[in-house]
């Protein structure tokens, strides 16, 4: 995590008594490919060097090379969900000033279409705008995915899931947060909200033995 906004591990995650040491985020999408070959991604990383997470975050993002190594060209995605629009999770929406890919819909929730600001919605939403697919609460948006909303960490926060697998984008920050869900996270729009909404959704997760594809994990995939 970039000097910008690194805080000692116990401050970010407070109650944690986490040690003083590196926390090292790893940046996770996912991308979907169903029976029929439809393709969905889940998240679009940190774009381009001179993207909004430059701030802070290890620009340029790798995802474009990702995909073409799994053999898929941004124009074949269909689907875009985005779990929400902090800078690690959305930036690589748009590349040039154009939308990355120019044949998707992109699936964001109304709440977090009504509170996007700042360069995130000046540089992605405005650009994307005519592709929007806004959804609010849970919905089905490919045959087989769905959304269901996960408020907190912002106020549109959403995770996708797609039969046993539930892409959590930042309902969970840190492996800590397994064993008590209700540690918080300095950077939750709202803490409590979002300590609630991890807790319920992880207790849920954890009766269906779920796997988690995280977000931030060293490893993305963890069965609960």
């Amino acid at each position: 995590m970039g000097a910008a906004i690194r805080r000692p591990p116990a401050t970010m995650f407070a109650g944690s008594a986490l040690p003083d040491e590196p926390w090292v985020l790893h940046f996770h999408c996912y991308l979907i490919r169903d029976a029929a070959d439809r393709l969905t991604l889940v998240d679009t990383g940190i774009g381009a060097a001179d993207s909004p997470a430059a701030s802070w975050a290890p620009v340029p993002g790798t995802l474009t090379g990702e995909l073409a190594a799994a053999g898929v060209e941004p124009a074949e995605v269909t689907t875009v969900i985005l779990t929400h629009l902090h800078s690690d999770h959305a930036s690589g929406t748009v590349a040039d000033g154009r939308p990355a890919f120019e044949n998707a819909r992109y699936v964001l929730q109304r709440a977090e279409l009504d509170a996007a600001n700042g360069r995130m919605l000046d540089e992605v939403v405005t650009t994307i705008k005519g592709q929007l697919h806004v959804v609010e609460g849970d919905a089905e948006v490919a045959p087989g995915v769905h959304v269901h909303a996960a408020p907190g960490h912002t106020p549109g926060h959403q995770i996708a899931r797609v039969g046993e697998v539930a892409m959590t984008g930042d309902l969970i920050l840190h492996p800590v947060q397994l064993a008590d869900p209700g540690i918080r996270y300095l950077y939750d729009d709202d803490q409590e909200a979002a300590a609630r909404t991890r807790t319920e959704v992880l207790d849920r997760l954890r009766a269906e033995h779920a796997v988690l594809a995280t977000a931030h994990f060293s490893e993305p995939f963890l069965r609960l």
